[in-house]
C-alpha cells in the first residue's frame, strides 16, 4: 500500500509536455509502444478529428513528426490534415465566431482498421494518459464533438462507442444511410447528404431520355453490392429495365459482359458505381469487350454515381462512348465569409518553425507517444519560399457551425443561469450533448455551406446538384457541359446543351427495346421478356391515350366517346325519335296517312249505315273497331319527340288498351258470326244470346283485364325517363324505361293470347255458308296482326335506341294498317263501286239469316 502511493505521488510530481499531462493511472501495462500517431493542439474545447488513409490519397499519414510539405506531386494528402489545422485557426482568430473561446483538436490517423479505430475512440474520449473514457484526473478541456469521414462499418463502430458518452459525432462525408436512424445513433449528425441521395436524379435523369434499357455496374465489392441491392428496385419500379448487372471487379474479364453486350446491343446507357476508381480504369474492359463486337457500334453514355470532375486520359479508351456524365453540389449564392483564406502558405520545411514534437512520457505512463503540438500560427502571407497549399471551404464552414453553435449554447446557458440568479464564475463547462440538437433545429449548416443544402421531409440534410457531362469527339479534347440541374428534387435540363449536341451531330443516342408506343396505343408486356420489351395495341372502345409509352388506356367518361385514332373523348351526341329526321318523318306520314284512311272509312260507314252490308256485319262493332283503328294511328306520337314523364307512362299503356279494345272488337264479331250461323239451326237455343249485349260485354271483359295489368304496372313500377350511354358508340340515348320489364311483356301477351283465340274462332268459322262470310276477313286480318307482332319481338330485343322505338311504331302501323285494309277496305270496295252487291238479296242468297 505504501508502495502504491509512493508511485501515485511520483506521477503527479512528473512534469510533462503536450498533453502528456498528470494522470491518474489505473494501469502500468505497455500496450503500444513507440508508435507515435496523433496530433494535438490546446483549446477551450477540443474537437476530436478521425482521418483515414482513404482520405488522403494513397500516401501514409506519419504522425512521429510535424507535418510536413513534400514536393507539389505528393501534397495533397498532407495539405488536407493542414487544412484542419489552418481552418481552426482562422476561427479561432475571429472574434466574430468565438468570443473568449479558443477550439483546440486531436487528429488521429486509424489506418481503415476497426482495431485501431477503437484505440484512437479509446484516447479521444480519455483526457489522461491511460485509455479510460470519463475517467481523468484534474481534466480541463472539454471534448466538444468527434468529426469522422470514415466508410460505413468504421462510422457505425465509432457512433456505438460516441453515443456511449453522448459526443456528438458529425460526418463532413456523405455516409451510409444506416447512420440515419435517430433511434440507434441519436448523436450522429451529417454535414453532407447520405450515400445514394441522388440516385432518384439519376433515375429522373434516365426517365426524362427515355433510357429505359439500361446496364447497371459497380467498381468494388461491399458499397458496390449495396448500391445494385438499393438501386436496381428504384429502376424496376419506375418502369426501367436493368438487362445487364455485374459487379466489376468481381467478374473481371470474363465472357460473359462480352455476351450480354452482344445480346443487349440496343443498351446505349450504362449507371457505374464509382468508389475510388479511375474512369480509365473501369472504360478498358467495356472498350475490349466492345471492339469484338460486328456491325455499327453507337456510342454508349456512361453516368457515374460519384460527384466531382473526371479527369479524361488514354483518349483511344473513348472510342465507343458518346459521353460520361458526372454530377456535382451546387454551389451557394451567398457571399463567403471574409475570413476565409482560400490559400494558405507554409515553409518547406516548416517543422522548426511551427511544430514541436517530444517524446517525453511519464515514467509509469501506459500510452508513450510521441505527440506534435503547435508551437507557433501558420503565416497566410505569401512569400516567395512558401509553399502555396489550397483550403477547403466546407471545412471552414464546418468549423465556423460549430463556433456559432457554441456561442450560441453558452449564451443560451447564461440567460437562464441570470433568470435562475445562479453566479456565473466557476460555472461547469458546457456538456456537449447540450449542443447539437438546437442547432440542427435551426439548420445553420445548410444556411452556411458553399454548397445548396437543405433538409428534405424526412430531416436529412440533401443538397441541389449540378449534372456534368463530357462530351467525346474523335480527335478533339473531351467538351464539358452542364446539361442540368436538380434543385429541390426537380430535374431542369439545359436545352441549349442539347443543342450544341445536335448541331455537333451527337444527338443523345436511344436505349430502348422497342419503339415508343405513340398516343392512342397502349403497352402489352411480351411473356418471357423484360418489361421493358413490349407491344403496342390499341385501346378498347370507350377509352384513350394521350402519350407514349402508356400502361393503361384511360376510360372516358360517361358521356364522351372515343375517336377513331383513340387518343380523344368526344362528347356524346344526344339521339332519340325526332319528326325532322327522315326516319320519322316517313312514320309519321304513315300514321298520318293510315289516320285519314279510317276516317274516310269511318265516314262512309256512317253514310252508308243503312245499307244492307253496314248492317249486316254488326254496325255498331265496325264503329268500336274504327274508332279504335284511329286512336291505333294516333297513339305512335307519343313514341315521338324527347321522352318526357307523361308521354312515357303513356305510351305503352295507352297502346295496349287501344289495341285490347280493337282486337276484342273483332273477337266480338267472330263470336256473333258463329252464334248467327247456329242460330238457324232447328231447335238450337243460341239465338236468345245474339245482341248488342253479348258483344259489348266481350269488349268490356276482355279490355278491363288489359286496363288491370296496366293499373298494376303503373302502380308497382311506372315507366319513366331514361338515358342510355352505352348501346351505341358516341350516342347518348334518350329512351323511355320501362320499369316493370316483364309488364310490358305481359300486356304483349295478354294482346297475343286475345288476338289467338280470335284467329282460331274465325278460322273454324271461315267456311260457313254465306255470300259475304266476315270471318274469312277476320281470319287473314288476324292472320296479318300475329304475323306482325311475332316478328317484332325478335327485332325488338335486337335493335337499340331510337330504332327499337321505331321498331314498335312500325308494328303499331302494319298491324293496325292490317285490319283495317283486310277487314273494312273489301267493304268500301261493294259500297262505292259494286253497289249491286250491296242487296239483302245478295247477301241472303245461300243461307236467309240476319246477322
Amino acid at each position: 500500500m505504501a508502495l502504491l502511493l509512493l508511485l501515485l505521488m511520483l506521477l503527479v510530481s512528473q512534469p510533462v509536455s503536450g498533453k502528456l499531462r498528470r494522470k491518474c493511472l489505473l494501469s502500468l501495462e505497455h500496450q503500444d509502444g513507440n508508435k507515435p500517431w496523433s496530433f494535438y493542439r490546446s483549446g477551450d474545447h477540443l474537437i476530436g478529428i478521425v482521418i483515414t488513409r482513404d482520405e488522403v490519397s494513397n500516401i501514409m499519414l506519419s504522425f512521429n513528426r510535424a507535418p510536413f510539405v513534400p514536393s507539389p506531386s505528393k501534397s495533397y494528402g498532407f495539405s488536407y490534415t493542414l487544412q484542419l489545422i489552418f481552418t481552426i485557426q482562422l476561427v479561432n482568430k475571429n472574434p466574430q465566431l468565438l468570443h473568449n473561446l479558443t477550439l483546440g483538436c486531436n487528429i488521429h490517423d486509424n489506418s481503415l482498421s476497426p482495431l485501431y479505430t477503437s484505440d484512437v475512440l479509446l484516447d479521444i474520449l480519455s483526457t489522461g494518459e491511460g485509455n479510460v473514457p470519463n475517467y481523468g484526473c484534474r481534466r480541463k478541456e472539454n471534448l466538444l464533438a468527434l468529426l469522422d469521414s470514415a466508410r460505413r462499418e468504421i462510422s457505425i463502430q465509432m457512433s456505438t462507442l460516441a453515443d456511449t458518452y453522448k459526443v456528438p459525432q458529425i460526418n463532413y462525408h456523405s455516409a451510409s444511410e444506416t447512420l440515419s436512424d435517430k433511434r440507434k445513433f441519436p448523436f450522429f449528425h451529417r454535414m453532407l447528404p447520405k450515400k445514394g441521395f441522388h440516385y432518384p436524379a439519376v433515375v429522373q435523369l434516365l426517365l426524362h431520355f427515355r433510357w429505359t434499357l439500361v446496364g447497371l455496374f459497380a467498381s468494388d465489392i461491399d458499397n458496390g453490392e449495396h448500391f445494385m441491392r438499393t438501386f436496381t428496385p428504384m429502376l424496376v419500379r419506375n418502369g426501367i429495365c436493368v438487362v445487364i448487372s455485374q459487379l466489376f471487379f468481381t467478374t473481371g474479364y470474363t465472357a460473359a459482359l462480352r455476351d450480354a453486350l452482344t445480346k443487349w446491343r440496343q443498351v446505349n446507357v450504362f449507371v457505374h458505381f464509382l468508389e475510388r476508381v479511375l474512369i480509365s480504369d473501369i472504360i478498358l474492359p467495356f472498350h475490349l469487350a466492345l471492339r469484338r463486337l460486328t456491325g455499327r457500334i453507337e456510342g454508349k453514355v456512361w453516368i457515374g454515381t460519384g460527384f466531382g470532375k473526371y479527369t479524361l486520359k488514354k483518349r483511344r479508351l473513348y472510342k465507343y462512348i458518346h459521353s460520361i456524365w458526372s454530377f456535382t453540389f451546387l454551389p451557394s449564392e451567398r457571399p463567403r465569409d471574409d475570413a476565409f483564406e482560400p490559400y494558405f502558405f507554409v515553409e518547406d520545411p516548416f517543422q522548426d518553425h511551427y511544430f514541436r514534437c517530444s517524446l517525453s512520457k511519464h515514467l509509469f505512463s501506459v500510452k508513450g507517444r510521441r505527440r506534435c503540438t503547435q508551437k507557433a500560427p501558420l503565416e497566410t502571407q505569401e512569400k516567395r519560399d512558401r509553399e502555396r497549399i489550397r483550403n477547403h471551404y466546407h471545412y471552414y464552414s464546418i468549423m465556423k457551425t460549430l463556433a456559432q453553435a457554441l456561442n450560441a449554447a453558452y449564451s443560451s446557458r447564461s440567460r437562464r443561469r441570470r433568470k435562475k440568479g445562479e453566479e456565473t464564475l466557476g460555472a461547469p463547462r458546457l456538456q456537449p450533448c447540450a449542443l447539437f440538437h438546437p442547432f440542427l433545429q435551426k439548420n445553420e449548416f445548410c444556411n452556411i455551406s458553399h454548397n445548396k443544402l437543405y433538409l428534405d421531409q424526412n430531416g436529412d440534410v440533401a443538397a441541389d446538384l449540378g449534372i456534368l457531362s463530357w462530351l467525346i469527339l474523335p480527335k478533339e479534347d473531351p467538351i464539358e457541359q452542364q446539361m442540368g440541374t436538380l434543385e429541390r428534387r426537380r430535374l431542369t435540363i439545359n436545352e441549349d446543351a442539347l443543342s450544341q449536341l445536335k448541331l455537333l451531330n451527337k444527338s443523345l443516342p436511344q436505349s430502348k427495346c422497342v419503339e415508343n408506343c405513340h398516343p392512342g396505343f397502349v403497352k402489352q408486356v411480351r411473356e418471357g421478356e423484360p418489361v421493358c420489351c413490349y407491344d403496342c395495341v390499341p385501346c378498347p372502345e370507350g377509352t384513350i391515350s394521350t402519350r407514349e409509352n402508356t400502361e393503361k388506356c384511360t376510360k372516358c367518361p360517361d358521356d364522351k366517346y372515343s375517336n377513331m385514332d383513340r387518343v380523344q373523348c368526344i362528347s356524346k351526341v344526344i339521339t332519340f325519335l325526332s319528326y325532322e329526321e327522315h326516319l320519322g318523318i316517313i312514320l309519321v306520314s304513315f300514321a298520318l296517312l293510315f289516320f285519314l284512311t279510317t276516317g274516310l272509312v269511318l265516314i262512309i260507314f256512317i253514310q252508308y249505315l243503312e245499307t244492307p252490308l253496314v248492317k249486316a256485319n254488326n254496325r255498331d262493332l265496325s264503329y268500336i273497331l274504327l274508332v279504335s283503328l284511329l286512336l291505333c294511328f294516333l297513339s305512335p306520337f307519343l313514341f315521338f319527340g324527347q321522352p318526357r314523364k307523361a308521354t312515357c307512362l303513356l305510351r305503352q299503356t295507352v297502346f295496349s288498351i287501344i289495341f285490347s279494345v280493337a282486337v276484342s272488337s273483332l273477337l266480338a264479331k267472330t263470336i256473333t258470326v258463329v252464334l248467327a250461323f247456329l242460330a238457324t239451326k232447328p231447335g238450337n237455343q243460341v239465338k236468345r244470346w245474339l245482341g248488342k249485349s253479348l258483344a259489348n260485354s266481350i269488349i268490356f271483359s276482355c279490355s278491363t283485364v288489359q286496363i288491370i295489368i296496366c293499373s298494376l304496372w303503373l302502380g308497382v313500377s311506372p315507366p319513366f325517363p331514361d338515358s342510355d350511354l352505352y348501346s351505341q358508340p358516341g350516342e347518348i340515348i334518350l329512351q323511355c324505361n320501362e320499369g316493370a320489364v316483364v309488364m310490358f311483356y305481359v300486356t304483349l301477351s295478354y294482346m297475343g293470347f286475345l288476338a289467338a283465340i280470335c284467329f282460331t274462332v274465325a278460322f273454324l268459322a271461315r267456311n260457313l255458308p254465306g255470300a259475304f262470310n266476315e270471318a274469312k276477313l277476320i281470319t287473314f286480318s288476324m292472320l296479318v296482326f300475329c304475323s306482325v307482332w311475332v316478328t317484332f319481338l325478335p327485332t325488338y330485343l335486337s335493335t337499340k335506341g331510337k330504332y327499337m322505338v321505331a321498331v314498335q311504331i312500325f308494328s303499331i302501323l302494319a298491324s293496325s294498317a292490317g285490319l283495317l285494309v283486310c277487314i273494312f277496305i273489301p267493304k268500301c270496295y261493294i259500297i262505292l263501286l259494286r253497289p249491286h252487291l250491296n242487296t239483302k238479296e245478295h247477301l241472303t242468297a245461300r243461307i236467309n239469316v240476319k246477322i
